[in-house]
């Protein structure tokens, strides 16, 4: 049994290599391609959801807190707005009690009307050589963008 190959023979080989070899690249061609479109489709959507964040910050107070200290022995916790929108009906809550802040300060100042944008209020506090350093607190407030907005902080001295 003899085996003849020929001329058209040859071709049809080289030719179903070649359309085998271009079957595999434009398979791993359109792999790529998908993964770029996913990447792109990926990065739309964090691109949109830091513009949606920054247009809703333009409606929003941001109350935080921090310690100051004025000289060796005087402390105080500065409430502040930084946020863009005044803060309105801003409350302090103390989860795990109260060792540190002056509880008449508090209650004189608290709940605060309006905090505008980048306005504080400072709040006495009192630190001993047994007292904790670092307290909880919860700052409630009402602004443009919603109600009984809230923020827990744990803060040190």
């Amino acid at each position: 049994m003899s085996l003849n190959i020929e001329l058209s023979d040859i071709i049809a080989i080289l030719a179903f290599g070649l359309a085998l070899y271009s079957t595999v690249k434009t398979h791993k061609f359109n792999q790529r391609q998908q993964h770029l479109i996913d990447t792109q489709d990926e990065l739309s959507k964090l691109l949109l959801r830091k513009e949606k964040d920054e247009a809703l910050d333009k409606y929003s107070a941001d109350i935080s807190a921090n310690f100051v200290r004025l000289g060796s022995n005087n402390l105080r916790l500065k409430v502040f707005n930084k946020g863009k929108q005044t803060a309105r009906n801003i409350r302090i809550e103390f989860p795990d009690g109260n060792d540190m802040i002056i509880k008449s300060d508090v209650g004189n100042k608290f709940p605060l009307e309006t905090l505008e944008q980048h306005q504080s209020v400072e709040l006495l506090a009192s630190s001993s050589f047994g007292s904790p350093n670092k307290i909880t607190i919860k700052m409630i407030w009402d602004d443009n963008l919603k109600k009984d907005n809230s923020k827990l902080l744990t803060i040190t001295t």
